[in-house]
C-alpha cells in the first residue's frame, strides 16, 4: 500500500510538472493557397511554424525540485501572520491589473485599476441588472477607465480602438446620472426637454446607440428617442412631443427639430459626441459648433446651468485633437493602451500583387475559400466605381452580394445590412466604400481590402469592423505596386506592436524621398572631398616637375596645409582684384572640383535640372 501510495503521488508530481514545463501556445496560421496559381501573386509578410520541443530528464528533475521548493514555500507563507491581512493596505490598490490613460490638456500619466467587475466601477443596482441581461461579466479597457470618469461628471475624451465596447462606457453611467438627477434634484422627464444628447454621424450608429439606450432602460426605466436623416419627420415630432430624457440622433436632424421647436435646450445637461474623429473630420463641424453655441451661452451665466460633454472617438489624428482641445477647453483625453495599435485578436495578412494578374481574380481566389468556411466577409473599395466592378463581377461568379455606399439611399442600406446580419446566410458578402468602416456594430469574420486605404486611420476603421469585443477575425489585403511602400509600413508597426497614427502614403513617399535626398548629398560630400585630395595632390607633383627637387615629407605636409591669412593689410587696386578674381575662375573651371560647382548642382537637382536627371530620384 505505502508502495502504490508513493508512486500515485509521484505521478501527480509528474504530471503538474508536465504542465508547468509545456511550452507556451503559439498559433501558426499558413498562408492561402489559392486554388489557381499565377506568377506574381504572393505574400510578403509570413509565418514561421512552431519548433517541436523534447524534455530532457535532467530539466524534469530540475522542475520537480523547483516544484517542491514553491510548494513549500507557500506552506510557509501561509503560517505568517502578516501574510493574509484582513484588510487591505490603504496605499495599495485593491484591483488587478493597472493600465494607462494619458491626459493630454495637462500633459501628464494617469495610472487606472483595471476591475475584476462591473460592480467596482460605481454602478448602481438598476443599471447592473442591464449588464447582467447583457451577458457581459468583465469590463474592458475602455469601460475601467471611462465609467467612473463619467461618473465624477469630468469632460473626457474617450479614446480606444473600434469593438472595445465604447458605446457602454458611456452609456452605463449616463444612465445612472440621470437617474441620480431624479432623486436628488427632483428633475422630471419633460416634452420636448431632453436631458442628454448623443449626437452620430450617421443614420445606421444612432439606430445602434439607439439599441443600447432602449435595453439599458428596460432595468433603469429612462426614457430615449431617436432623430436622425433619412426618417419621416412626422413620426419624430410625434416621439418628441412625449416625455423624453435622452434623444440620439444626427445632427443635421437634431438641429433641424430644435429649428422648428420640436426640441429645446433648457435642460440638456449632458451631450456625448460619438465618433467625434469622424464629425470633425468629415464636415460636421458647423453643425457642431452651432449646437454647441446656445449651451456655451447659458454656462457663462451667472445662474446658468453647465454641462458635461463625453467625446468618443477610435482614432485621434493630431489636427482632429487640435480642433478638439481649440472648441473645449480643459477636457480630458483618456486613453487606452490599445489605440492606434493593431486588434491582438485579429490576424493581418498581405498579399502582393506585381500587376500582370488580374486583381478581380485575386479577390475571387481569397474570397471563395473564405465563404466556403460560412464566413461573413466585407469586401473595402476606395471608390464607387471599383465597389460597381467588385459587385458586378462577383455576381457573374455566382456570389450574393449586397452594397453598401454613398449612392446606395439611407433605407435600402439598413434593408442591406439586415440581409448581410441575417442568419440565413443568403447574402453572406457586403461590397463597401469607407462609408461602412466607421461606428458599424457587425459580427464580420473576414475583411478584405480589395483597394488597399490611403492611410492607417482608415486601415485601422476597416480592421475594426472584424474582431470586435475579443472575438477572432481575419483580415486580407491585396496590395498593388502604387500602395506597397505604405503597406510595408503599416505591416511593420503591426509586426512591432507600434501605432500607426501617422502613416499615409504621403508622409510615406516624403519619408523615402527624403532618405534618398540625404544619401545623394552624402555621395557628394564624398566626391568633392576626394576631387580635392586629387588636385592638391595634382599640385604637389606639378611644383616636383617645376622645381627639380625631391620635397621632404615637412615640405609637402606644408604643401598639402592651407595657408595662415597675413597679420599685415594689403590694398590691392581695382583692377589687380579683378585680374586675379578671372584667374581663380579660369582655374576651377578647368579643374571642375569646386565647391561652387557642386552648389549649382543641388540647385538643378532640386527643380532646375533635366527631366532624366529628376526621374532618376522621383520615389516609386
Amino acid at each position: 500500500m505505502m508502495q502504490k501510495a508513493m508512486m500515485a503521488a509521484t505521478s501527480r508530481t509528474l504530471l503538474s510538472v508536465s504542465l508547468l514545463s509545456s511550452p507556451k501556445h503559439c498559433s501558426y496560421y499558413p498562408f492561402l493557397k489559392p486554388s489557381r496559381v499565377f506568377r506574381g501573386f504572393k505574400p510578403f509578410c509570413t509565418a514561421s511554424s512552431p519548433i517541436p520541443t523534447t524534455v530532457d530528464p535532467d530539466d524534469l528533475k530540475h522542475s520537480m525540485l523547483l516544484e517542491r521548493l514553491r510548494t513549500r514555500h507557500l506552506k510557509h507563507s501561509a503560517k505568517l501572520p502578516s501574510s493574509s491581512p484582513s484588510k487591505p493596505p490603504q496605499n495599495l490598490p485593491v484591483l488587478g491589473q493597472e493600465t494607462e490613460a494619458y491626459d493630454k490638456g495637462k500633459g501628464k500619466k494617469k495610472n487606472k485599476i483595471m476591475a475584476d467587475s462591473f460592480e467596482e466601477l460605481g454602478l448602481s443596482e438598476e443599471v447592473m441588472g442591464a449588464v447582467r441581461e447583457m451577458g457581459i461579466e468583465v469590463p474592458t479597457e475602455i469601460q475601467c477607465i471611462g465609467i467612473p470618469s463619467v461618473l465624477e461628471e469630468k469632460s473626457v475624451v474617450l479614446g480606444s480602438h473600434t469593438g472595445s465596447g465604447k458605446t457602454l462606457a458611456y452609456m452605463l453611467p449616463l444612465v445612472q446620472l440621470l437617474r441620480r438627477d431624479e432623486a436628488m434634484l427632483g428633475m422630471l422627464t419633460k416634452p420636448r426637454r431632453p436631458r442628454a444628447v448623443v449626437l452620430c454621424p450617421t443614420r445606421e450608429l444612432s439606430e445602434q446607440v439607439f439599441r443600447v439606450a432602449k435595453s439599458i432602460s428596460h432595468h433603469a426605466r429612462f426614457r430615449s428617442t431617436m432623430v436622425s436623416g433619412g426618417g419621416r419627420l412626422r413620426p419624430q415630432e410625434d416621439s418628441l412631443n412625449n416625455p423624453i430624457d435622452m434623444v440620439v440622433g444626427t445632427p443635421g436632424r437634431v438641429l433641424q427639430h430644435i429649428d422648428d421647436g420640436n426640441m429645446v435646450y433648457g435642460d440638456i445637461k449632458y451631450l456625448v459626441l460619438d465618433e467625434a474623429d469622424t464629425m470633425f473630420d468629415r464636415g460636421f463641424g458647423p453643425d457642431i459648433r452651432k449646437f454647441l453655441g446656445p449651451l456655451k451661452n447659458r454656462a457663462l451665466k451667472a445662474s446658468g446651468q453647465g454641462f458635461q460633454t463625453i467625446l468618443v472617438t477610435a482614432t485621434m489624428t493630431k489636427a482632429v485633437q487640435k480642433l478638439i482641445d481649440e472648441e473645449f477647453q480643459g477636457i480630458e483625453h483618456l486613453r487606452t493602451s490599445t489605440l492606434h495599435k493593431k486588434i491582438a485578436s485579429a490576424r493581418h495578412d498581405f498579399i502582393k500583387l506585381s500587376g500582370s494578374e488580374n486583381k478581380l481574380e485575386a479577390l475571387l481566389q481569397v474570397l471563395e475559400p473564405s465563404l466556403a468556411k460560412g464566413n461573413r466577409v466585407m469586401v473595402f473599395c476606395n471608390t464607387l466605381n471599383s465597389s460597381r466592378a467588385v459587385d458586378h463581377f462577383l455576381g457573374e461568379n455566382q456570389i450574393s452580394t449586397v452594397n453598401y455606399h454613398g449612392e446606395v439611399p439611407a433605407e435600402q442600406r439598413v434593408e442591406n445590412l439586415n440581409k448581410f446580419k441575417s442568419d440565413d446566410g443568403d447574402c453572406p458578402t457586403l461590397v463597401c466604400t469607407d462609408l461602412a468602416a466607421r461606428g458599424l456594430d457587425l459580427d464580420v469574420n473576414h475583411v478584405i481590402m480589395f483597394d488597399f486605404p490611403l492611410n492607417s486611420i482608415d486601415y485601422l476603421h476597416r480592421t475594426g469592423r472584424t474582431a470586435r469585443m475579443g472575438a477572432k477575425g481575419k483580415v486580407t489585403s491585396l496590395v498593388a505596386k502604387k500602395d506597397l511602400l505604405l503597406a510595408e509600413r503599416i505591416e511593420e508597426a503591426i509586426r512591432k506592436n507600434e501605432s500607426l497614427e501617422s502613416l499615409t502614403v504621403d508622409n510615406v513617399r516624403r519619408d523615402t524621398a527624403r532618405t534618398r535626398i540625404t544619401e545623394q548629398k552624402g555621395k557628394n560630400v564624398k566626391l568633392f572631398k576626394a576631387s580635392n585630395q586629387k588636385n592638391k595632390t595634382k599640385a604637389v607633383s606639378a611644383s616636383v616637375r617645376t622645381s627639380g627637387k625631391k620635397p621632404t615629407i615637412a615640405k609637402l605636409v606644408k604643401s598639402t596645409a592651407p595657408a595662415k591669412p597675413s597679420k599685415k593689410i594689403v590694398r590691392v587696386s581695382k583692377s589687380l582684384k579683378t585680374a586675379k578674381t578671372s584667374a581663380v575662375g579660369k582655374k576651377n573651371r578647368s579643374i571642375g572640383g569646386s565647391s561652387e560647382g557642386k552648389k549649382l548642382k543641388v540647385v538643378g537637382f532640386r527643380g532646375q535640372a533635366s527631366s532624366s536627371k529628376r526621374e532618376s530620384f522621383t520615389p516609386s
